[in-house]
């Protein structure tokens, strides 16, 4: 089968669209959608790692107790974390340019922005339980961290799987 086939007439298990693409068509549609989603992803990760890297050198940093600064360190490699899985696919990509592998960087990409999301989740939801620890108390952390994680879990999660279900009884 050429490159050119349409995917509706391929015959393989790629759920059909309705778009009469190529498989390489796929692929590359495919790649710009998640570059689109790794710059969303990475624009916030970066205000959120700069807004990291700048409490250290504030003076109220040195009342921190223990604890806290170890959770401040485990947000900054958290940061990190997150940062180098979302910049993974390009890394890849650069790495099989030009060897018709669009397919599998499009894969190793999809797997990486789930991580990536994961681990912004958990630096979202970090930071704003960091602060109001610093800022408020404990308590009133749990509480908003508690409250975050759900609305994630809701938005991030729930919400595309009822979506995913209602479009599959559509069908």
């Amino acid at each position: 089968m050429s490159p050119a086939t349409p995917v509706a007439d391929r015959g393989d298990d790629v759920a059909d669209d309705g778009r009469a693409e190529s498989a390489d068509e796929r692929a590359d549609r495919n790649w710009n959608e998640l570059l689109q989603e790794l710059r969303v992803l990475q624009t916030g990760t970066q205000i959120l790692t700069g807004f990291l890297l700048a409490l250290a050198f504030q003076p109220a940093f040195r009342d921190l107790n223990g604890p806290q600064r170890v959770f401040y360190l485990t947000l900054i490699v958290l940061a990190a974390l997150s940062a180098i899985v979302a910049l993974s696919p390009v890394a890849l990509h650069r790495g099989l340019f030009r060897r018709r592998a669009k397919p599998a960087v499009v894969a190793f990409g999809h797997t990486a922005l789930l991580f990536a999301l994961v681990t912004v989740s958990v630096l979202l939801v970090g930071v704003v339980v960091f602060v109001f620890d610093v800022v408020v108390s404990t308590a009133a952390s749990w509480i908003v961290g508690g409250a975050l994680a759900f609305l994630i879990a809701a938005l991030w999660v729930v919400s595309p799987l009822i979506y995913r279900h209602r479009r599959s009884e559509d069908r």
